[in-house]
């Protein structure tokens, strides 16, 4: 242990006297541990920002679907229909589900003008991550408010709420046997350019004030993933047998897959200029060795090993690759961490992931890898020179 520790200290010492020679080098090795490191972290949290993107759409990772073309079960109400299923979800400890379903609505001065409305639970915001852009989404007491209150997106508050924002609570008036007065309470992120106005309502509100417009016509059962699939099977048997024949659909097995062709493109480039960088580094090793023939003859003669040779040449370029390799992550990690994500990704990620501790192991051994290659030439080469012809030198 002693022996290793000395070779390295040497090692040490000789970078610091060749510093000027070995730097220009290790800035090229440092540049492309960072690349490494760096693209190996984006792209962790790259398919964490699209498998987010993914799940505001379809729900979770272990979401199951369950959808009916018609209601079946002779003419049971979407009231009756959403009793039973929450008694399902109850009986097997599901903790999220919502109703997914539309309705009929019409708002006081539409006109012919067009709404989407999707009538929901509060736990639809939790299954889909729903984000706001202002105010906030439906929770559980709002069932028991006297009058419904509503998401909505921009769209429908230019041209409902004379442009106000949610924050301020507008109301609208929808139309019915009973017009009823309901109070914007949140905005919704637009889904896409030129998005016609949308509007969210909760389910109970829905069947108490409009139960003519409203159906039960599908469900989202966010489980846990180690039950998904045996969910998946015992869900549409309990539907059915309580008379609401749904299709259930496993969840998604892969949410996102990232496309690697970018991933390997960036890491070729990377690998080209830590390949330059190790090549800069053998020419400069084998250069500082031919100077010091004349150095390690002498310690041969008093008794140096070759194998003591061949390892202190070596680490002189495995210590300077490793000290280029931490600079390029720690240099990787302040540029992933300083990242504008809300730019790049159109929005925040709920759940961040941290540096991946692999993305920096694969940096450090590439780093130390090159090093080794770019160290083990001048070793032979040292290790071959004879001791008399060297103090000949």
């Amino acid at each position: 242990m002693t022996g290793v520790v000395g070779a390295i200290l040497e090692a040490w010492d000789e970078l610091r006297i060749h510093r000027l020679r070995v730097l220009l080098a290790l800035i090229g090795v440092a540049c492309a541990v960072t690349a490494i490191t760096g693209i190996s972290a984006a792209v962790t949290m790259f398919g964490q920002a699209m498998q987010e993107q993914t799940e505001r759409m379809n729900g979770r990772d272990t979401t199951l679907a369950a959808w009916s073309m018609g209601m079946g079960g002779g003419g049971m109400t979407a009231a009756e229909a959403d009793t039973i299923v929450d008694g399902i979800a109850e009986r097997h400890q599901i903790s999220y589900h919502s109703v997914q379903s539309s309705a009929d609505l019409q708002v006081r001065g539409q006109g012919d003008g067009f709404i989407q409305w999707n009538v929901v639970d509060a736990d639809s915001g939790i299954i889909t991550r729903q984000d706001m852009e202002d105010g906030r989404w439906f929770v559980d007491a709002d069932n028991e408010r006297l009058a419904p209150v509503l998401v909505v997106n921009q769209a429908f508050l230019d041209a409902y709420a004379d442009g106000a924002a949610a924050a301020t609570h507008p109301t609208v008036v929808l139309e019915g046997e009973t017009p009823v007065a309901a109070t914007v309470i949140g905005e919704v992120p637009v889904q896409w350019t030129d998005e016609d106005p949308r509007a969210l309502l909760l389910f109970d509100q829905a069947v108490r004030w409009f139960p003519d417009r409203i159906t039960a016509d599908g469900y989202q059962f966010w489980v846990p993933p180690e039950l998904a699939d045996q969910f998946a099977e015992v869900l549409p048997r309990d539907l059915a047998a309580a008379g609401l024949p749904f299709e259930v659909s496993p969840p998604f097995e892969e949410p996102f897959v990232i496309d690697r062709v970018l991933q390997y493109l960036v890491l070729g480039v990377g690998g080209f200029a830590l390949l330059l960088g190790g090549l800069g580094l053998l020419n400069i090793a084998l250069v500082t060795v031919r100077y010091r023939i004349r150095e390690i003859g002498i310690r041969r003669s008093f008794g140096a090993t070759s194998g003591r040779v061949f390892f202190g040449v070596l680490m002189e370029s495995v210590v300077a690759t490793t000290v280029a390799g931490v600079v390029g992550v720690v240099a990787a990690v302040a540029v992933i961490k300083n990242v504008p994500i809300d730019l790049i990704f159109g929005r925040p990620i709920d759940d961040l992931p941290g540096f991946p501790f692999d993305a920096a192991l694969v940096g450090m051994a590439c780093a130390v890898g090159i090093g080794a290659l770019a160290g083990l030439i001048p070793a032979i080469y040292a290790v071959r020179i004879k001791v008399i012809d060297a103090i000949r030198y």
